[in-house]
């Protein structure tokens, strides 16, 4: 193992417990083995880093990425995919099953998790289908891939129309304590809308997808829901109506929690201007009443987690008129300072923010991680909430290149990260380290 390492003179924010102070972790044998204010001295020959006070927290965990292995590695593989989440302080990746093949069988599981200990400088983990092709017809063999080491199971950004498939997924998933993320749309009400519903969208001459698609499926799951009383997490939440809506289930007592993306809470429809296509996410961006509304869930706690929903696209499926090119952004290397505009905006505490990037996160998949606390794995990051910057995608560790961050001023770098306790990116080094 590596020597002990300590990380001095830091700010301490643990948002597991909610507290923000100043003081020393002292990390060994990849775990933290000590940290406090009155933490001192360090073992012999053990590292010292002094963080200069800078925050030190746990590592974001981040559960929707696209990576492309197996079968699109041309867009993003394992090892791009994890530098990237390195550079922006992600310790743990969950990829999504829309790969080639699908991610619907135990051996599957298995090679990607091999693959992602040969080549992955974080920890990257797997989602497995929750019907099998990703069809809507014929659940997986949940149990199974459960076993063989999937964390939750989904169908990606594909809705389960078919309302009795669900209800016996979501039966089936109860006996074995498995989360299902379901993502909320109705197939045939979006239709071929590309963008938000309403005046805007009018303007542009697009057509539209209505907030109805998605809060008449949220809707539904949440009845099916409390039927099984299993767990359910809703992908991507995008409008009011669909807070509403989580709302109800939480105070009904069900196990019922939801996610949205980073791209909902950063921008709204407006952002679109003149056919931006880095712009076009599915399900698509708001208005910016919703966008609000989505920043206070998520201070509030109502919204559990902020995701990437990272799906990288190469320039020839961006390069297109809006309507056809693709759907997807880059997500998993800007999420920190991106999500640190909503702090410096006033609208969440800086333990309230890490607590759904990371410990909320290690809560829904039984993590040992997201939280400062003896005995933790040390997924740690040290990052500077206040340095400014314009970031270029000619600098971002991903196959592409497609961030609607594109020259954008952002606030915040992440100056090390750590992955059980072995450095694995340090921004004074041109890249990160296995």
């Amino acid at each position: 193992m590596n020597r002990p390492l300590l990380l001095k003179n830091a700010r301490l924010i643990d948002p597991a417990a909610g507290t923000d102070t100043r003081g020393a972790l002292l990390v060994k044998d990849g775990s933290i083995a000590d940290l406090g204010t009155d933490l001192n001295s360090a073992p012999d020959g053990a590292e010292i880093v002094d963080c200069g006070g800078k925050v030190l927290a746990p590592g974001l965990i981040d559960m929707r990425a696209f990576l492309g292995e197996p079968g699109a590695e041309h867009r993003e593989s394992i090892a791009s995919g994890s530098l990237a989440a390195a550079a922006g302080g992600v310790t743990t990746i969950v990829c999504t099953p829309e790969t080639s093949p699908i991610i619907d069988d135990p051996a599957i599981v298995d090679y990607l998790l091999r693959r992602a200990r040969d080549t992955a400088v974080v920890n990257v983990l797997t989602s497995a289908a929750l019907t099998k092709g990703l069809r809507g017809e014929e659940m997986t063999e949940i149990g199974l891939l459960k076993q063989a080491g999937a964390v939750f199971f989904t169908d990606g950004a594909h809705s389960i129309a078919n309302a009795r498939v669900l209800l016996r997924a979501l039966t089936y998933a109860r006996d074995f304590d498995a989360l299902i993320v379901h993502h909320t749309e109705d197939r045939d009400l979006a239709g071929n809308g590309v963008m938000n519903s309403g005046e805007y969208a009018s303007r542009l001459g697009l057509s539209g997808r209505p907030i109805e698609a998605e809060t008449i499926i949220l809707e539904r799951d949440a009845r099916l829901a409390r039927m099984t009383n299993s767990r359910y997490h809703a992908a991507t939440v995008t409008n009011r109506d669909s807070l509403d809506i989580v709302r109800r289930a939480k105070d009904q007592g069900l196990k019922f929690t939801c996610s949205t993306s980073i791209n909902h809470l950063s921008f709204n429809e407006t952002d679109i201007g003149d056919y931006r296509t880095f712009y076009k996410v599915s399900p698509p961006l708001r208005s910016e009443e919703d966008r609000l509304a989505l920043a206070e869930a998520v201070s509030s706690g109502l919204i559990d987690v902020i995701v990437s929903d990272h799906n990288p696209q190469d320039v020839e499926q961006k390069r297109q008129p809006f309507a056809e090119a693709a759907d997807g952004a880059l997500g998993i290397e800007t999420l920190l300072a991106a999500g640190l505009r909503l702090h410096h905006a006033g609208h969440m505490s800086l333990p309230v923010l890490l607590r759904a990037l990371s410990t909320r996160p290690a809560e829904l998949l039984d993590l040992p991680g997201g939280r400062l606390q003896k005995g933790a794995p040390a997924d740690l990051i040290v990052f500077d909430p206040d340095d400014p910057f314009m970031l270029d995608p000619a600098t971002l560790h991903s196959k592409s290149k497609n961030t609607p961050f594109d020259e954008a001023r952002l606030q915040g770098r992440v100056l090390r990260t750590l992955v059980a306790g072995k450095t694995v990116y340090d921004c004074t080094r041109t890249d990160a380290k296995k």
